[in-house]
């Protein structure tokens, strides 16, 4: 009778383990389901003072990597190279605080303009039973459009309920019936309750989004949630832009691909022999001048514009005034000292930027020389950026093993005229300027170098004394016109250093 005794208590004892273990497991298996943090108020119907309500709110605090977070500016290290400008050095010490305060609020509106909810880490949440789109979900603005692949798919409940939160839109459910519960259509924010999995994924399935705010181009992150569980999607809120396409008429050619530009100023007979030796290897193509001289001097060609600008207006002035008359698809740059050769082959640039449509620039050698660079930048913080500039290229087109991808390439460059004119030459250089223009196009524009396209420079005592002396009054670099570079670069830039190799 003990024996017996003791054995039912030993079965007791195991029965009360294994109850013990089994609750241990589901309480642990109950917090591993739900650790997300839920939307507020992605639970219209749930109780303020209900567990589950509670349960969440005592995890908050943990959980708040689910968030999507900005990426957070650092500073950045300025490169100890032997050319290191520290460009608030420049700044005058009486002005300092006050040119700093400028370009502060400057940065912050272009912060502002350039910001987008894409630029925001969205983290995957792991085993979610929510399905959505992860990107390609893309809306006219003010207009509406369906989401695909909304539905859920998490195992029974008696009831199931979703909400969908937006920042710049509002949902609207366009069929539904009396067994189901909406709150919020036509709002921001949506909540939606039914008894069953598949009626609710059919509601999902209906759902449109609508763009409330006028923007061409931007995003609003939608938030899917379901219970506990979380999901940030992006739909893009974009107005298409339309083609600017250039027709190169019937045989095209290169006069009705090609414009040739170049900018002058008192060295009317190297100009002369440079548009001499155009016409010896392209009679028919157009030649655009763009003119600052103090006393200009007619230039009665064939097929040549010239456009006269008032005295000494600059580099980058002129260069922009020529490239806004080009009609062509594509421009070719040349300085007015340079001089055609039979090496010199526009056909082989156009056949490059034919062949790969996504490159803007490219670029040849002048008596072999290339001078390509490549342009390393880090954003920093809102003390400004670092921008350091190094001799070389990035990587060969495999398409073209003789042509290279850099930052910026010599004075000599064809060019997709569409896409030159978006980035323009900053007409506040007047005097030396190249590797600028390629700083304000890092990001707009993919350049590359290729090599067996040469275009020859004349010599430079072939240049009348006294309009070379004249000329290198306004021509050749002076310390002013360093410092101001470099305050282009403080302010305009957002840099605090500016570094050569």
């Amino acid at each position: 009778m003990s024996c017996l005794r003791v054995y039912s208590l030993k079965n007791v004892f195991l029965l009360f383990l294994v109850l013990f273990v089994l609750g241990i497991v589901c309480i642990y298996s109950h917090n591993i389901l739900y650790l997300v943090k839920p939307v507020d108020g992605a639970d219209k119907w749930a109780s303020p003072s209900s567990s589950e309500t509670n349960e969440v709110k005592g995890r908050e605090d943990d959980l708040n990597f689910i968030q999507p977070t900005l990426r957070k500016r650092v500073p950045c290290t300025c490169r100890q190279v032997p050319k290191v400008y520290d460009l608030p050095a420049v700044l005058k010490e009486e002005e300092r605080s006050r040119i700093q305060a400028r370009r502060t609020a400057e940065f912050k509106k272009h912060l502002s303009r350039e910001a987008s909810p894409l630029d925001s880490l969205l983290v995957a949440l792991p085993n979610s039973p929510l399905r959505y789109p992860i990107q390609g979900v893309q809306v006219t603005p003010l207009q509406t459009i369906s989401i695909p692949e909304l539905s859920v798919h998490p195992p029974f409940r008696k009831h199931y309920k979703v909400s969908l939160k937006a920042n710049l839109g509002i949902f609207h459910i366009s069929s539904t019936n009396e067994e189901n519960e909406v709150a919020g259509d036509k709002e921001s924010e949506i909540n939606i309750m039914a008894s069953t999995k598949e009626k609710l994924n059919t509601i999902l399935k209906s759902i449109t989004y609508t763009s409330t705010v006028y923007r061409v181009n931007t995003a609003d992150l939608v938030w899917f949630t379901f219970e506990n569980y979380t999901a940030v999607f992006p739909i893009l809120i974009r107005q298409h832009t339309i083609p600017k396409l250039n027709d190169p008429g019937e045989g095209s050619n290169i006069s009705s691909l090609v414009t040739i530009t170049t900018k002058t100023f008192l060295r009317y007979a190297q100009l002369k022999k440079l548009i001499a030796s155009v016409r010896q290897f392209y009679p028919e193509i157009k030649i655009i001048v763009a003119d600052d001289s103090f006393k200009p001097q007619t230039v009665d060609e064939p097929n040549v514009e010239h456009y006269i600008m008032p005295p000494g207006k600059g580099w980058f002035a002129g260069r922009n005034l020529a490239v806004s008359q080009v009609t062509t698809k594509y421009f070719l740059w040349v300085d007015d000292d340079f001089l055609f050769t039979e090496n010199t082959k526009i056909e082989h640039m156009v056949q490059v930027m034919e062949d790969m449509p996504e490159l803007d620039v490219v670029g040849g050698s002048v008596d072999g020389n290339t001078f390509q660079f490549r342009l390393f930048y880090e954003q920093g913080d809102e003390e400004g950026g670092c921008l350091h500039q190094q001799y070389g290229h990035f990587q060969t087109i495999p398409k073209f093993p003789h042509c290279t991808l850099s930052s910026g390439v010599v004075n000599f460059f064809l060019a997709r005229t569409d896409q030159i004119q978006k980035v323009g030459f900053d007409p506040k250089l007047n005097r030396v300027a190249h590797s600028e223009f390629f700083i304000d196009g890092l990001g707009s524009l993919l350049v590359a170098s290729c090599q067996g396209v040469t275009i020859a420079h004349q010599r430079r005592e072939e240049v009348e004394p006294n309009v070379q002396a004249e000329y290198r009054k306004f021509r050749e670099n002076t310390q002013a016109q360093v410092n101001m570079k470099l305050l282009l670069h403080y302010f305009k830039n957002q840099l605090k250093c500016y570094s050569r190799e």
